[in-house]
């Protein structure tokens, strides 16, 4: 039972909120409007997550995804603004994502501070940086080229169900689910987040094996943050607050342990779509926001809950 949990909780978790919703709500959870609807919702966070679970599964943390997030979609943003075109806006918010990256492993390999306290001091500088970019206000550029295109569905076939922003995630997500299981970079990761000590004697390099998992996480985030701009319309320095315990939560209830050593990209996935179909069936029921808030709290208390869970039963 507790293997079955294990590999499949996630997913009967989904399954069965899925169904609650339905019943509840009717029609206008379960119209295929909607349901296009939550897989857009979960491209954002779900993206992110594909690279959170890399550095969580390593053993670390990453409290500075939703301040990525915002500062990369403002200066691809700006760059468009300035007339500098879509691939150079791209190259532009995926360099953010991968100095942020760079920046919090270089922080974490001094061994001074704990990747908690590196993030969490970087979650302030890069929101502050967010800001900073568009001095404290929106950026509207007046054309987007292909980035707006990321989340509009196509009026008609194949795209109107999957917009190129879900079948970026989606592929995100396979590419990561295939380096973390079947490369040696993979390997490292696990054993990284395993034990240290253990893993430094077998010859991984720790400090390029940390850079690799924030940088992965920093480049998820900037393609996160392209998803953001063309879901908005525009560069919002105070986007994606609150994302941070999203996209944890997601990996979490995914399978992920904090402690290290344990994940996957695919239970990541199946968490971020559990909190979207949480946040949509509670909007189709009309309920107030903060009903929601306090329903998203819920969810990361027990993914902690189970988490810690987990560990006693494999001990």
């Amino acid at each position: 039972m507790r293997e079955f949990l294990r590999r499949f909780g996630p997913l009967l978790g989904l399954l069965l909120a899925w169904c609650a919703f339905a019943a509840l709500a009717g029609t206008p959870f379960t119209a295929p409007g909607n349901q296009r609807l939550i897989l857009l919702q979960t491209a954002v966070v779900g993206t992110a997550a594909v690279g959170a679970t890399f550095v969580i599964v390593a053993g670390g943390i990453d409290l500075a995804v939703g301040s990525t997030i915002a500062a990369s979609g403002m200066l691809a943003a700006l760059a468009l603004r300035a007339g500098h075109g879509p691939h150079l806006a791209a190259l532009a918010a995926l360099g953010v994502g991968v100095g942020v990256g760079s920046l919090t492993a270089a922080l974490v390999n001094t061994r001074l501070l704990s990747p908690f306290v590196a993030t969490l001091a970087l979650w302030g500088a890069v929101r502050g940086a967010a800001k900073g970019l568009g001095g404290n206000q929106p950026v509207y550029p007046d054309a987007f080229g292909w980035i707006e295109g990321l989340m509009q569905p196509a009026p008609s076939g194949f795209g109107h169900w999957f917009p190129p922003g879900v079948l970026l995630w989606l592929g995100c997500a396979a590419l990561g689910a295939f380096t973390l299981r079947a490369s040696v970079l993979g390997r490292h990761v696990v054993a990284v987040g395993s034990s240290e000590e253990t893993a430094r004697l077998c010859g991984v390099d720790l400090g390029r094996t940390r850079w690799a998992v924030y940088a992965i996480a920093g480049l998820c985030a900037a393609l996160a943050g392209l998803m953001q701009i063309s879901y908005l319309h525009m560069g919002d320095p105070t986007t994606a607050g609150g994302y941070e315990l999203r996209v944890i939560a997601a990996v979490v209830i995914g399978g992920a342990s904090l402690s290290g050593g344990t994940g996957s990209v695919g239970g990541a996935v199946i968490g971020a779509l559990l909190m979207t179909v949480v946040d949509n069936g509670c909007t189709k029921l009309g309920l107030d926001n903060w009903v929601q808030e306090v329903a998203t709290g819920a969810i990361v208390a027990l993914a902690v809950a189970l988490d810690r869970w987990r560990a006693r039963a494999a001990n």
